[in-house]
């Protein structure tokens, strides 16, 4: 049976976004618009926060190739260095709106979401190691969680309001993305698809907003296993610990009352026991 923990009760408004650091041995996850960095260390089972944005929101982050942390804000990139706390501005992006959920690819390009605003829907973008930004796909309802198959033939695009995860053709030489399909289907009921990560056995872990719970999927999109959380607002996965035998889970407190939203809302967990484990996530090459 597996064992579920609450790691670090953070109130967080919107928790998101979790990546392992593998270098410091350290799990990074934002809280979306206090703009904040939190930090959990397993070993002496302590957190904290590491860089508040005078900026406002940050949407996501990566990790680059060094070690630093290259973090997605209102238009803005930028890297953090986790060991000084010094920040860098590294590129401005003439995105409509604010950066939501990102994803480094194999070749160290960055996948980049925006949300929805009042007058255009959510794009993704492709930013190359050479600063070049691409507009990958236009007028989604929040583009959100994505990942790749284990061998980088498949990229997965999540599509919240549409309810929908799409999975597409890949190449790894251009980062060119091609034949869109649905992968899968989300019923109203379900909860909200948010943030995902794919396993080592290449099943893909979609967390639920408003549902309550992640959700593993087959390789041919069928749900076959399910962890509920206390709080109704689960927002994103990703596995850590050295063996990454660990997933974490991030989720979010947006009224400020757990009465409504969970005795665990705005807090990260953690899940042992499972029959599966995680890969690393790619590194970026921005900065």
């Amino acid at each position: 049976m597996v064992r579920l923990e609450r790691v670090a009760d953070t109130h967080s408004h919107t928790g998101e976004g979790p990546l392992w650091h593998p270098d410091r041995q350290r799990l990074y996850w934002v809280d979306i618009p206090a703009g904040r960095l939190w930090w959990y260390d397993p070993e002496a089972d302590e957190h904290g926060v590491a860089y508040d944005a005078p900026s406002g929101p940050i949407g996501g982050f990566t990790l680059e190739r060094d070690g630093a942390l290259l973090l997605f804000t209102h238009r803005t990139v930028e890297r953090f260095d986790p060991e000084t706390g010094a920040t860098t501005v590294v590129l401005e992006v003439d995105a409509r709106t604010r950066f939501n959920d990102v994803i480094a690819d194999p070749e160290g390009r960055v996948f980049c979401g925006t949300m929805p605003g009042s007058e255009a829907l959510g794009d993704l973008y492709r930013i190359d190691p050479d600063g070049r930004v691409t507009t990958v796909l236009e007028d989604l309802d929040i583009p959100n969680g994505m990942g790749f198959s284990r061998d980088g033939e498949t990229f997965y695009v999540t599509e919240s309001e549409a309810r929908k995860i799409y999975a597409f053709d890949y190449d790894r030489e251009t980062g060119d993305i091609a034949g869109q399909r649905t992968f899968c289907e989300i019923p109203p009921a379900d909860g909200i698809p948010d943030g995902m990560t794919v396993d080592a056995d290449d099943h893909v872990w979609s967390a639920r907003w408003n549902g309550g719970r992640v959700v593993r999927h087959a390789p041919t999109g069928e749900p076959v296993a399910e962890i509920e959380l206390p709080a109704r607002k689960v927002s994103s996965v990703t596995f850590g610990d050295a063996e990454y035998e660990t997933l974490y889970v991030t989720t979010a407190l947006t009224d400020g009352d757990r009465s409504r939203e969970g005795d665990g809302a705005g807090a990260a967990f953690r899940v042992t026991d499972l029959d599966t484990e995680g890969v690393r996530e790619f590194r970026s090459r921005i900065a």
